[in-house]
């Protein structure tokens, strides 16, 4: 059971309007020439990861609850155990397309409460695409309701989401097998967690992740997803998506709506 007592205090516009705002920032400095440095993993990182997340979490500390940031400090579990409620925020999803300055970039600002994101909004500011969905209330795209109530799957073709910047050997092999339910599989590449809201709108219908990913690069987009009626699985036990974790990274898993059989 999800207290609400927290989640109802929170304003789903509030935050979106926080999303929004580490967007415009992120913008300014993404039509500009830039630097990019590398942190001790060879990820990418630039000026607008670093004031996206100033920006999100100075107006998320009004609230009180703890803060996960990929660009903030490591907090040991021993003291991430007793959080009941936090945020767990990305300030730049998909820093390599950000690089590659082809739009798919996302700002991610989830609320988990007991291992389960209850909150999330995806801002793509080059796209100008907000998603955002809160436990019980629905999950929207710009302004408009999503969600799978009913089987529009078609057995005559398979709408896989593959990422972008991460496409290997163990994906393609998922999906070749994906072949006996359809006649015909269409890949749609995308950056950033778009993927997971793109299953969550329904134009795709599956997107499987067997490649290294962290929490806070799915759990925006989880939130939306679980709102519209999809759910993301681990890939090993099918059972959902937990966060919180001792290591913070997340098992191989796949995004699909209730009707795909894997």
């Amino acid at each position: 059971m999800i207290d609400k007592v927290l989640l109802d205090q929170i304003k789903i516009n509030d935050i979106i309007a926080i999303a929004r705002k580490a967007g415009d920032g992120i913008l300014n400095i993404y039509k500009k020439k830039f630097s990019v440095n590398y942190k001790d993993d060879n990820s990418p990182l630039t000026e607008a990861d670093l004031l996206s997340n100033s920006i999100i979490t100075n107006d998320l500390e009004n609230y009180g609850v703890p803060i996960l940031s990929e660009e903030g400090k490591e907090i040991k579990f021993d003291e991430r155990s007793k959080w009941n409620y936090y945020w767990c925020i990305d300030p730049i999803d998909g820093t390599k397309e950000f690089i590659k300055k082809n739009d798919e970039f996302t700002v991610n600002i989830a609320l988990i409460h007991n291992n389960i994101p209850v909150l999330g909004v995806v801002f793509a500011p080059a796209l100008g695409d907000i998603y955002y969905a809160k436990n019980g209330s629905g999950a929207y795209k710009n302004g408009h309701p999503i969600s799978i109530k009913a089987n529009n799957t078609s057995t005559t073709e398979l709408k896989v989401a593959v990422s972008s910047s991460h496409l290997n050997n163990e994906t393609q092999k998922f999906i070749n097998k994906l072949s006996a339910q359809s006649q015909k599989i269409s890949l749609i590449s995308k950056g950033s967690s778009l993927k997971l809201c793109m299953v969550a709108e329904g134009l795709a219908d599956i997107y499987p992740r067997l490649a290294p990913t962290m929490e806070w690069d799915t759990a925006a987009a989880d939130a939306i997803v679980r709102e519209s009626g999809c759910m993301s699985y681990q890939l090993s036990n099918l059972k959902p998506l937990t966060y919180n974790k001792p290591y913070l990274h997340n098992p191989w898993f796949v995004v699909k709506n209730r009707f795909i059989q894997i």
